[in-house]
């Protein structure tokens, strides 16, 4: 079964350049500014979109990510209303391949026929869940890839080549390589480290490869792009909304142009990189 995520990545390939992968947090600050900088991201230059499931406990998640999932949860934002913002996005989008990111307590809760059901009926592509090893593949990931949905692994520095195969064994759409040892948008990628450590990753897999965690800049950008497939960009797109809200944490007519404004101009840096170049 091809999914949107494989068909765009082939798609990028064709093209000969790396993809713009944007994050942002479910419900932040409220349903209805998340689903308008939802929809307008695809326009504004994303070719793939994560969306953040808020949550308690991240284990992962910088300061920014973190606050932006408080600023969701203290909304009313629940697992339920995000599956909402997706149907709501296909009702107007039927191409852009959108990714939930999180952890798994809040789909354990849900129940997970019921998840994997209800986010493939809602149109969700893929899934990234942070805290499940590939030991635990019979949880969510094999039913998940089972009902034609994507399940993007993450690789790290510290993967070693002992490691890597489990990893990879049942990795789906895109394969997630953290450019940095640590929490989201916690420091900056050394671009040439990460280029080495995606080829190293393509030797064991025919899957695209995107890096993310601490891009932050369209320079940053393209400089992680000419050596990956698709370039991340989460921590710097939740400031974003941030820093357009007012005194009590509500949104303004700021805040969805600032998102906006900012994926344009990754887009615009990562659109300028020639792979075949770069290669």
């Amino acid at each position: 079964m091809t999914t949107r995520i494989t068909a765009r990545f082939t798609e990028l390939a064709a093209e000969g350049r790396p993809g713009l992968v944007t994050f942002i947090t479910a419900g932040d600050p409220d349903y209805d500014t998340a689903l308008s900088i939802l929809r307008g991201l695809p326009e504004a230059g994303a070719d793939v979109i994560e969306v953040g499931i808020p949550f308690t406990d991240p284990m992962a998640d910088g300061p920014a990510i973190q606050a932006a999932g408080l600023r969701a949860l203290k909304g009313g934002q629940t697992l339920a209303k995000t599956l909402d913002m997706v149907r709501a996005f296909r009702e107007e989008n039927d191409t852009t391949p959108v990714v939930l990111m999180g952890y798994y307590n809040p789909i354990y809760i849900y129940g997970v026929p019921r998840f994997i059901a209800d986010a493939k009926a809602a149109g969700v592509d893929g899934l990234i869940v942070v805290d499940l090893p590939p030991e635990e593949d019979n949880e969510l990931c094999l039913p998940a890839l089972d009902a034609g949905l994507d399940f993007i692994r993450l690789a790290t520095p510290t993967t070693d080549e002992k490691r890597l195969p489990a990893v990879l064994a049942h990795t789906a759409g895109f394969v997630y390589y953290v450019s940095i040892t640590g929490i989201t948008g916690s420091a900056t990628p050394d671009a040439n480290a990460v280029a080495g450590a995606v080829a190293r990753i393509k030797q064991h897999t025919t899957l695209p490869v995107a890096v993310g965690f601490g891009v932050k800049t369209p320079a940053q950008a393209a400089a992680i792009a000419a050596g990956a497939d698709g370039v991340v960009v989460g921590s710097a797109l939740v400031e974003a909304v941030r820093k357009t809200l007012d005194e009590d944490g509500k949104a303004t007519v700021n805040t969805v142009p600032a998102v906006t404004a900012l994926v344009q101009e990754l887009a615009e840096a990562v659109r300028g990189v020639n792979r075949a170049a770069a290669e």
